[in-house]
């Protein structure tokens, strides 16, 4: 069946034209996918396909390039993961190498005889990489206002952009809509020879087209290995960890966010009066959004659940693309409102939720008697995180304006973690013990110090902390414990803020944490008396240097030390 497809014949280059300032030059796909971490990752898509080089480019090479022609430099989102120049075509190769990764545990199609299986194995896994290689494809149609130098509109049906361009989001866009705009668009990447080839497969056929109209609950273990990739890829940009995503059940960090939401609102938050964190008006709740949101991470963080964004701006994208919060008429997730009650007012930045949402038919609460009034131009105070390896260039109004300074994505070294990731040996499912059958309690503690300890020793046991891991805040070198500063620290205030109960206003509470476990004593000095050691990293494809504590005595974190990280090295000077 591979012979059947002739050489694709090379469209020649796009004509030069001058760039004006502010528009991104077009760009041939050879010349995109140039880069060093793209080839890496096409090396590793053709390993895992072991086709030859002929088939290979057929089947895999052509629809990239393809793509690459069409995304060009866009981003595959605005705050979110990969939210930088050229973010969506790194994202796209990175879900096809992981969702071939992936597939190699897979014998398909499910029931089918073995003679079967062996049939249709090249089959299957060039539908499983085009569904992960088009799954964000519909958001350059339906999220992106996209302009040629000339001043016409671009849409993505009309073919590759032939023409300098630059980009805005769309306002008040729909966060579901893309799933389904990919239909629009697939055509241009798979061609005629590919669709009828795949055609002839009907169980394959039908999950690819399921996936492909964003009915994923539709599309069997096709659709299972897309979304399993997509979390792979997303938590290793915003700095998750990509292996507890590979064993997160299907659609788990929606469910986690609402059921955190839910348990804020009715056990943790007051409500209606002075001091509180949310209100209920006739036709929303109303949640503050900084408090909220600190909360919510802090809460997901001690329930072990993983691959929750660092930054605010990333948390708002997160809980505005599934539906969980409403949106501001100008398209953003934060609202600014006075709250008025008797003679107390103050103004906040809110989350806006539909009730229903966290009450469903339960008796909710009676509604605030005082008013709520919406600012009539709301705007964000968290400014947006710049992704790994990006350089933030102003940009004004992101969200009213064309993209003026492109963000440059300067390296990709988290890259190297996921490949590396990739070539390692599949992750374990295992059930974590309850924290009750570990004895875990609430670290406050008459010592703040020991209280944190404590915790350290409670998350390794329960596996909450890795260790000796890319990511990881706790380390064994040379038969001491290196525990990672500010990281391991600000973890700890995060998943307990207030821990401090405002004891020093003057300095941040994971600073505040840190004093009171120098306080313990525990930790080795350096021979000039200070506390902080730094540790050399050198990984296989990059070096770096970690700064931490060095604890003499591992028994108190471990029953059995591990064997030392072999990638670091303390540093003597």
């Amino acid at each position: 069946m591979l012979s059947l497809f002739r050489p694709k014949r090379q469209k020649p280059p796009p004509p030069t034209v001058s760039v004006a300032e502010g528009y991104l030059p077009i760009e041939s796909a050879h010349s995109l996918l140039a880069a060093e971490h793209r080839r890496q990752l096409l090396d590793r898509i053709w390993q895992y396909t072991a086709l030859s080089h002929a088939q290979f480019t057929q089947f895999y090479l052509n629809p990239i390039h393809r793509y690459a022609e069409q995304v060009q430099q866009l981003p595959a989102s605005e705050n979110h993961h990969h939210a930088y120049l050229g973010g969506m075509l790194d994202h796209g190769l990175e879900l096809v190498a992981c969702s071939l990764k992936l597939r190699q545990s897979y014998l398909l199609p499910t029931g089918a005889a073995p003679e079967d299986q062996a049939a249709q194995t090249d089959a299957w896994s060039a539908g499983i990489a085009y569904g992960a290689l088009l799954h964000d494809i519909g958001k350059i149609a339906v999220d992106l206002q996209v302009e040629r130098q000339d001043g016409r509109l671009w849409h993505p049906w009309h073919g590759p952009l032939d023409q300098p361009y630059r980009f805005r989001y769309v306002k008040g866009r729909d966060y579901h809509l893309h799933g389904a705009a990919a239909g629009l668009l697939y055509t241009q990447i798979l061609d005629r020879p590919i669709l009828d080839w795949l055609s002839g497969f009907p169980s394959l056929w039908a999950c690819l087209l399921y996936v492909l109209a964003g009915q994923y609950e539709r599309a069997g273990v096709l659709g299972e290995l897309v979304i399993q990739a997509d979390r792979v890829s997303t938590a290793q940009n915003i700095g998750g960890n990509p292996n507890k995503a590979l064993q997160a059940p299907i659609h788990s960090l929606q469910h986690h966010l609402i059921s955190g939401l839910r348990h804020l609102v009715q056990h943790e938050l007051k409500l209606n009066q002075p001091g509180a964190a949310a209100w209920l008006t006739q036709d929303a709740l109303w949640l503050v959004s900084k408090t909220v949101t600190d909360k919510l991470r802090a809460y997901l963080l001690s329930q072990s659940i993983e691959g929750i964004p660092s930054s605010n701006i990333a948390v708002f994208d997160e809980l505005q693309s599934h539906g969980l919060v409403e949106s501001t008429p100008e398209g953003k997730a934060i609202w600014t409102a006075l709250v008025t009650q008797g003679n107390w007012k103050q103004s906040f930045t809110f989350l806006r939720l539909q009730p229903a949402l966290i009450w469903g038919n339960e008796d909710r609460p009676e509604a605030f008697s005082g008013t709520l009034s919406v600012a009539a131009d709301d705007h964000s105070t968290d400014a947006p995180a710049s992704p790994p390896g990006a350089k933030t260039a102003s940009t004004g109004s992101r969200q009213s304006s064309f993209l003026p300074d492109p963000i440059a994505m300067e390296d990709a070294d988290y890259l190297g973690t996921l490949l590396d990731m990739f070539d390692s040996a599949e992750p374990e499912v295992r059930e974590e013990p309850s924290e009750s059958a570990l004895g875990i309690s609430n670290p406050t503690s008459d010592n703040p110090g020991q209280a944190f300890l404590n915790w350290v020793k409670e998350g390794i046991l329960s596996h909450k902390l890795i260790i000796n891991e890319s990511k990881a805040k706790v380390h064994t070198v040379s038969g001491l414990v290196f525990l990672v500063t500010p990281g391991l620290f600000q973890r700890y205030a995060q998943e307990f803020p207030g821990i401090s109960q405002g004891a020093d206003r003057e300095i941040e509470e994971w600073r505040w944490v840190q004093k009171q476990f120098e306080k313990l004593k525990v930790h080795k000095k350096r021979d000039n008396g200070q506390n902080i050691w730094v540790c050399q990293v050198q990984g296989p494809r990059k070096k770096t240097t970690l700064k931490g504590y060095l604890i003499e005595v591992p028994k108190l974190f471990f029953e059995l030390p591990p064997p030392d990280n072999p990638f670091l090295k303390i540093k003597k000077n």
